[in-house]
C-alpha cells in the first residue's frame, strides 16, 4: 500500500469518527430538548387542573348564597360540567398536546359561563338587600305608625274617660238624721224608729237631662246591705244589684235637693254605716255615718 492511500484512508477514518460524533452529540440535543418539552407540558397540565379545581371551588362559595332555587340547580350543574372535565383532564397524558389544548379551550368557556352567573348573583343580592332594607323600613313605620295609633287610642280613653266623668252626676250635702215616732230628731238610740237622708244631686250642665232615679244601697256596720224586698234591683256594670232605697227626679243640669226615708222594722246594730247612690249606672257619691 504506497502512501497516498494510506493518507486517503486516515482521512475516511477520521471524518467517520467526526460523524459518529456529531450523530451521538445531535441524538442527545434531541431527547434533551423532548425531556424539556414533556416536562413543560407536564406542568401546564399540572396548572390546568389547579384553574380547573379553583373554578370547582368557586362554585362551591356561590351555592351558600342563593336563595333562587332555579339558579342554585343551574350552578349545581355547571359545577357538575367542571367536575367531569377536570376528570377527564387527569387521565390525559401531558404528551396529549391536542387534548390539553382543547380542555384550555373549554375552561375559557367556562369561565365566562361563571362571569355570567357572578353578574346575575351580584344582581339578586342587591336586589335582595334592597328588598331588605324596603321591609325593615316599612316595618319601622309600621311600628311608628302602630305606635301613633295606640298613644292616639290612648290619648281617645282618656278623654272619652274624662268627658264620661264630666257627664256623671254627683250626690253631695249628705246628712243622715235619726228620727222617732213623731218625725222628730232623737238622739236617744232606743227611740230611732226612721232614718232620713238629706243629699243633693249637683248641679252639672254637662249631664244627659232627663228622667233619672237615684238608688241608695244601705249597708249596716258588718256590711250586710239593708232591703225591704230581694226584687228591689238596678243594673250596675253589667249586673244587677240590690238596693235599699230608691227616687225618682226629673234633672236639667240644675241642683236637686232630696230626701229618702228608711223605716226602721229591724233590730239596728251600733256602728258605722255605710250610704252609697248610683245614677245612670254610675256611683256618684259614697258616705259613711255613725249610730250609737
Amino acid at each position: 500500500m504506497n502512501k497516498n492511500t494510506q493518507y486517503i484512508l486516515c482521512a475516511a477514518l477520521i471524518a467517520a469518527v467526526i460523524g459518529l460524533v456529531l450523530l451521538f452529540s445531535q441524538n442527545r440535543k434531541q431527547k434533551e430538548d423532548i425531556a424539556a418539552m414533556e416536562e413543560m407540558m407536564a406542568f401546564e397540565k399540572e396548572q390546568l387542573e389547579d384553574e380547573y379545581e379553583n373554578l370547582a371551588l368557586q362554585y362551591d362559595g356561590y351555592n351558600f348564597n342563593i336563595s333562587n332555587d332555579s339558579l342554585v340547580q343551574e350552578l349545581a350543574q355547571e359545577k357538575q360540567r367542571v367536575q367531569d372535565l377536570l376528570e377527564e383532564l387527569r387521565i390525559t397524558k401531558a404528551t396529549d398536546g391536542k387534548k390539553i389544548a382543547a380542555l384550555k379551550k373549554e375552561l375559557a368557556t367556562l369561565r365566562t359561563v361563571m362571569q355570567q352567573y357572578v353578574a346575575q348573583i351580584d344582581s339578586l343580592n342587591r336586589e335582595n338587600k334592597q328588598i331588605k332594607q324596603e321591609n325593615r323600613e316599612v316595618r319601622e313605620q309600621y311600628q311608628a305608625v302602630s305606635a301613633q295609633n295606640q298613644t292616639l287610642t290612648e290619648e281617645k280613653t282618656r278623654l272619652t274617660e274624662v268627658v264620661s266623668r264630666a257627664a256623671m252626676m254627683e250626690v253631695t250635702g249628705f246628712q243622715m238624721t235619726p228620727l222617732n215616732k213623731r218625725d222628730k230628731s232623737t238622739s236617744r238610740f232606743s227611740q230611732i224608729q226612721k232614718l232620713q237622708f238629706n243629699f243633693t244631686v249637683a248641679k252639672n250642665v254637662t249631664a244627659q237631662p232627663g228622667d233619672k232615679t237615684v238608688y241608695m244601697q244601705l249597708r249596716r256596720p258588718d256590711s250586710d246591705l239593708m232591703l225591704k224586698s230581694e226584687s228591689n234591683t238596678f243594673s250596675f256594670e253589667g249586673s244587677r244589684q240590690p238596693y235599699s232605697l230608691k227616687k225618682d227626679f226629673e234633672y236639667e243640669g240644675e241642683a236637686v235637693s232630696m230626701v229618702l226615708y228608711w223605716p226602721v222594722e229591724e233590730i239596728l246594730q251600733e256602728g258605722m254605716y255605710t250610704a252609697e247612690f248610683f245614677i245612670d249606672g254610675n256611683m256618684v257619691g259614697s258616705f259613711v255615718f255613725t249610730l250609737k
